[in-house]
């Protein structure tokens, strides 16, 4: 039976989506939101696919009913499935993405394609990708909350729709009109310490923590500022003891760029002590349960709770935001080599590639403040 007006007004959210059948394929679509999106389901090359036409009531049933018809016509004229989103998309992946970015990045790139983008563009022939599409996409996390997740499918568009382009598959990207459709990014800054009290009380605590291992990952963490990420998976190959440096490969940073950590003479101390429990190893901090994986993601982050700081207080990655307030507060170095330090990108290509082996001294230099700075505070 065809829908009627009244049924879809009636149609109520539910905890899952569901759809509502108008017959021939047109579907209305009811989402935990509320949102009442209508889909085109039929057949191309044997394989059923589906198109989002648009949502009620911005577009009423019959103007939905019309447009169903002109997808369904139009489907014998579609390019072939190597042009469809779905397809650029994971040729854009492999090329851009896998083996070239951070394995973690990169995954977590993939998890948003394949679990929020390809389901709802994927069929769609890159070159008819309208504004529209994507802002209904993204308005869906947009109106539950979520604007972190719209603004960043909406990036992922961007970037496989460029890729379309320089390829040839179509002419204009579609996400540059939506510059300011979606609405702003909450800034969300990490919980952290700076006061010098505050910081002192951190440093004390972590010093007297029982457990060897976990008491040298969080002091290796305060001298290097490094990522919680980074420092987990941190191998002696990496070390250099010699140059008093920390090497981390491209593959392990986001930007798929290595990085290269400055190690103060307290961190050097802390790798002496290590060296003695896990020297003989490949991480630095490997697993307590002996199964050759590094160290797991909440260790750090159990002992800060167990030295009594809530996560109000501090987070493992709000380690690095104390160092970088703390320095930038001293007035005595400059921003660039304090962002350089913490591997902060640089949006300027030029200028990045420039940066890569600047400031190196300057950096030697200022963890060298950082850690007797630190050292400072166990001794008064």
């Amino acid at each position: 039976m065809p829908l009627n007006e009244l049924q879809i007004r009636n149609a109520k959210a539910k905890d899952k989506p569901y759809v509502l059948s108008d017959g021939g394929g047109l579907q209305l679509e009811i989402r935990p939101s509320g949102n009442k999106l209508w889909i085109a389901r039929f057949p191309i090359n044997g394989k059923y696919t589906r198109r989002s036409l648009g949502s009620y009531p911005e577009l009423g049933i019959r103007a939905a009913r019309e447009k169903h018809l002109e997808i369904r016509a139009q489907a014998q004229k579609e390019p072939s499935p190597t042009d469809s989103f779905s397809a650029v998309a994971r040729e854009w992946y492999q090329r851009k993405m896998e083996n070239v970015m951070a394995p973690s990045y990169a995954r977590t790139v993939l998890l948003r394609l394949e679990k929020h983008i390809i389901p709802s563009l994927g069929e769609i022939p890159v070159n008819q990708i309208k504004p529209s599409n994507i802002l209904q996409l993204c308005r869906i996390y947009e109106d539950v909350g979520k604007r972190e997740t719209a603004a960043r499918l909406k990036n992922i568009i961007g970037q496989v729709m460029r890729y379309a382009i320089i390829t040839g598959r179509c002419e204009n990207d579609p996400t540059a009109p939506l510059k300011n459709a979606l609405a702003p990014r909450r800034v969300v800054h990490y919980s952290t310490l700076t006061g010098k009290e505050d910081v002192q009380r951190l440093i004390r605590a972590i010093d007297a923590y029982q457990s060897p291992m976990v008491r040298l990952a969080l002091l290796f963490t305060v001298f290097t500022l490094g990522r919680p990420g980074e420092v987990r998976h941190a191998e002696w190959s990496e070390i250099s003891t010699e140059r008093k440096e920390w090497i981390i490969p491209g593959e392990k940073m986001k930007m798929g760029r290595p990085h290269v950590v400055c190690l103060c003479e307290p961190c050097m101390d802390v790798l002496k002590e290590l060296r003695i429990l896990t020297g003989h190893q490949k991480w630095l901090f490997p697993s307590a349960r002996g199964d050759g994986r590094p160290m797991s993601e909440n260790t750090v982050r159990v002992a800060l709770r167990t030295m009594g700081f809530t996560n109000d207080e501090i987070c493992p990655h709000g380690i690095r935001a104390m160092g970088s307030t703390i320095l930038n507060e001293s007035g005595l170095f400059p921003g660039d080599v304090i962002e350089r330090a913490l591997a902060h990108s640089e949006k300027d290509a030029i200028r990045a590639a420039y940066d890569r082996s600047l400031h190196l001294e300057s950096r030697f230099k200022m963890m060298e403040w950082w850690g007797s700075y630190i050292s400072s505070l166990l001794k008064e």
